[in-house]
């Protein structure tokens, strides 16, 4: 079981504590820096161009793309995961060159966590359509794929297309891990049929539990190697209950998850991080 975090700081989503209203890039390096020396698997950052004031998921939201490019200069084995980006707002190719460089830079450590998006009010002032975003996303990760890892690319599909273009640099890995976010049985099937791994909605965004997450992984095939995300459905908290680290594991494994996208419990960033050593401590030595 792989574990990474479910970044602080960079989205307000979610009932977060005080500090991190007020923290900014002092402390993200530091969750980060600790994330990468004690072998935690990932790094999460959210995506949203512009929003509506006053929207549920509140209103910060740092860019994925310039936060791990410069998080890559700050650590060493750290993956970055955009969870997720909202990919009908953007080009495949635009999303090909900028994140391919992204994975250029940081030596292959992007999964690139992928979203249709669920706020009209984003996509109307953006120009985008949202009535057809599902079928446009299809489209795109084909149009992706083709395009990701490799200098001169080719697709022909019914949103996108294109011949003979470079893409360069571009990603190092030849098969960049694409992740689908999304909780509905259709958002499994595009993981299944389209990608490398499903990563839902925490179950606090009205993502799966586990017996659900049980029942919808065992009603398609799935592929191999394929990945699935479990996020717990309260925070963690390793120090007061260390018990439940093992607790945690074994449920995120009986629900067919193979990574787990960790919160834990804190008040501040000492916190935070003590919660990240004792977790650590527990998890990855068993």
């Amino acid at each position: 079981m792989k574990v990474g975090i479910s970044s602080p700081i960079v989205a307000l989503s979610g009932n977060r504590p005080e500090w991190e209203e007020h923290a900014g890039v002092p402390e993200l390096v530091q969750v980060a820096q600790t994330a990468d020396r004690l072998g935690y698997d990932f790094m999460t950052c959210p995506d949203h161009v512009a929003v509506p004031q006053g929207v549920p998921q509140k209103e910060r939201f740092y860019d994925p793309l310039a936060t791990f490019s410069f998080l890559a200069g700050q650590t060493e084995r750290l993956r970055f995961l955009p969870y997720v980006l909202v990919l009908p707002l953007y080009h495949p190719l635009e999303l090909a060159k900028r994140f391919g460089t992204l994975d250029f830079l940081s030596n292959g450590r992007l999964i690139f966590g992928l979203g249709v998006g669920s706020v009209p009010a984003e996509f109307d002032m953006l120009g985008k359509p949202f009535e057809d975003r599902g079928a446009r996303a299809d489209d795109a990760l084909r149009a992706l794929r083709a395009s990701l890892s490799t200098r001169v690319a080719s697709y022909d599909g019914p949103f996108y297309s294109f011949k003979d273009v470079v893409v360069d640099p571009h990603a190092v890995q030849s098969k960049v891990p694409l992740w689908i976010g999304g909780h509905s049985g259709r958002a499994l099937r595009r993981a299944t049929t389209l990608a490398d791994g499903w990563a839902p909605a925490p179950q606090s965004f009205r993502g799966p539990g586990p017996e659900k997450m049980r029942e919808m992984l065992d009603s398609v095939e799935l592929p191999p190697d394929f990945s699935v995300v479990f996020t717990p459905g309260h925070r963690v908290d390793a120090l007061k209950a260390p018990d439940r680290v093992a607790e945690l594991l074994e449920t995120a494994a009986a629900a067919g998850g193979t990574h787990i996208n960790l919160t834990v419990r804190h008040e501040s960033l000492a916190h935070y991080l003590e919660q990240l050593e004792a977790f650590a401590e527990i998890a990855f030595s068993a």
